[in-house]
């Protein structure tokens, strides 16, 4: 392959990678502040998530080509910060996998109820889209691998015939909130509540040594696949934005948070602001081959994160260990607490602003007093450790000040 196939590649590796279930949790989290704040809020976190992972490139790039994140931080931070950020990824993919069965069990009974007229219940329907992509990924990497990629085709089309549509059918009104209960725009104190979420929406961060691998020491390809991508996913995001809240207007998005916030209660407050079915179930599928696409990548990574922690071998008795311990205690947590996807997206940035945002910077620090001389440097000099910093620190605290009832919800 060419150069440019290879930054094709690369970019869309990124751009799949960062795309994926969580963007359905961004109008909900959004509602408070609006489209002007939402959209000013996204731009940012973009920047600010591209620089964490050009960070991440500048320190790989002192490692030779196939040195994994693991490696990157214990070398550059030692065993405490490599211990924290090993459970970080596990908290964040355990956590995501829970909001993909209480995500796809909402989906799967909205789509039934609205095919048949005849409710499955959120219990049967969670264990229903579970047991089937748990037992996927028991049976092969390779099959997940394939399924993936019809999954990935149905949601890239299926994302955009149903935006095509929205997009065709919002209101001006609804989209700047000037109707008959309207503000003309949201508050800007709802941001805070929202920069865990958005900051999920941008992680893909452990991709940066697979295109280092892929790549070798090309820094110039790297960083286009690293802008391209993210930016195919900005893009992506501000379109689905803009047709939820262009659609559902911001004093329907309290009903859509007081019944929990999941996926179904958006689609079914979508579906009364849509004058066509086609368009409406385009969404409902795009819906369900998001949430079944991000199940089977988070919990394959957890799969393999913890046959690598448990040493179970590759048997089928012992892959079938590993689904126990991967699957159980998220569907469990499923089934006992239904309606909690849009929480657990919250507690996955929350997590994840340790392993994408916090440990980069501080391994960009560490790694330019090591290592002095660089064929790549970060954008932002030293500014990007402090800034990387400060916005890490600032997006966790909220999030635990949101939890404990500090921060307001929109409700």
């Amino acid at each position: 392959m060419g150069s440019q196939g290879n930054v094709l590649g690369g970019t869309m590796i990124i751009a799949g990678t960062a795309i994926g279930a969580g963007m359905l949790a961004l109008p909900m989290i959004s509602a408070g502040m609006w489209i002007y704040w939402s959209l000013l809020l996204m731009v940012l976190t973009w920047m600010l998530m591209l620089r964490a992972s050009q960070a991440i490139l500048e320190v790989n790039l002192h490692y030779e080509p196939g040195s994994s994140f693991h490696t990157l931080v214990q070398d550059t931070l030692g065993p405490v910060w490599s211990t924290i950020n090993g459970l970080a990824v596990a908290f964040v993919l355990y956590i995501l996998v829970y909001a993909y069965v209480s995500g796809g069990g909402s989906t799967v009974q909205q789509t039934v109820m609205a095919v048949t007229g005849n409710d499955p219940g959120m219990m049967g329907s969670s264990l229903f889209f579970s047991l089937i992509l748990m037992a996927c990924v028991w049976w092969s990497t390779r099959f997940v691998d394939r399924l993936s990629v019809i999954l990935m085709g149905g949601m890239v089309l299926t994302f955009i015939l149903s935006m095509t549509g929205m997009l065709s059918q919002i209101r001006l009104p609804v989209l700047l909130d000037l109707g008959e209960n309207g503000s003309g725009g949201g508050a800007a104190i709802f941001i805070w509540c929202a920069l865990s979420t958005y900051l999920t929406s941008f992680c893909f961060h452990a991709s940066v040594p697979s295109l280092v691998k892929y790549f070798g020491k090309r820094p110039a390809d790297i960083n286009k696949c690293l802008r391209y991508g993210t930016l195919i996913a900005l893009v992506c995001y501000v379109a689905w934005i803009v047709a939820a809240d262009g659609i559902i207007s911001r004093g329907q998005f309290k009903a859509v948070i007081a019944a929990g916030g999941n996926v179904g209660d958006l689609i079914r407050a979508a579906g009364s602001g849509i004058d066509s079915s086609f368009i409406l179930r385009m969404l409902e599928a795009f819906s369900f081959f998001a949430v079944a696409t991000s199940f089977l990548g988070a919990g394959l990574g957890l799969f393999d994160y913890m046959a690598d922690l448990c040493k179970f071998d590759d048997s089928v008795m012992g892959r079938a260990k590993t689904t126990l311990v991967t699957f159980l205690p998220p569907l469990l947590g499923g089934l006992i607490k239904p309606d909690g996807f849009l929480a657990a997206i919250g507690w996955a940035g929350l997590a994840a602003t340790i392993w994408s945002v916090i440990v980069p910077a501080l391994m960009l620090r560490a790694s330019r007093k090591k290592f002095p001389a660089a064929a790549y440097s970060a954008p932002g000099g030293s500014l990007t450790i402090y800034v990387l910093l400060v916005y890490g620190c600032i997006t966790a605290v909220c999030h635990i000040l949101f939890v404990l009832h500090y921060l307001p919800m929109y409700e």
